[in-house]
């Protein structure tokens, strides 16, 4: 089994791949839209359509989704049962870091762990969590 992609779910689609894309450097590789029964059926929203974009994360893509009808906006904290993050690594987390932009969240400058790593958690225009790690 290998890993295909990470879904992240989001409200503005042409917003969040601006982010991944111009601020993570991540490259487009697919868009399309599903729809129908089947689609409806399997994830569990009468008369859903997905409109999605793939973007190349080296061994896996990130799934970036944008749902008709959309559901209610909801943002958690990695300690809440639940919560999911997309975890990137990087070659140097400081350079990766001063190079932001100006206004992208951070919950703080990167850290070194107590195993090494170096990491820093960044949040998309959708309030979503990306982990930025130097290993």
């Amino acid at each position: 089994m290998n890993a295909h992609h990470f879904g992240v779910t989001v409200a503005d689609l042409g917003r969040a791949v601006e982010f991944y894309r111009d601020v993570l450097g991540l490259d487009v590789i697919d868009r399309f839209t599903v729809s129908g029964e089947g689609f409806s059926v399997a994830v569990g929203i009468e008369n859903a359509t997905g409109n999605f974009v793939h973007l190349d994360a080296g061994d896996g893509r990130i799934e970036l989704v944008e749902y008709d009808p959309a559901g209610r906006a909801h943002t958690d904290d990695v300690n809440q049962p639940g919560t999911k993050h997309v975890g990137l690594a990087v070659e140097d987390i400081e350079e990766f870091y001063r190079g932001l932009p100006e206004g992208v969240e951070t919950r703080s400058q990167p850290r070194t762990t107590e195993s090494g790593a170096r990491i820093l958690f960044v949040r998309d225009p959708e309030g979503n969590l990306v982990e930025m790690i130097e290993a």
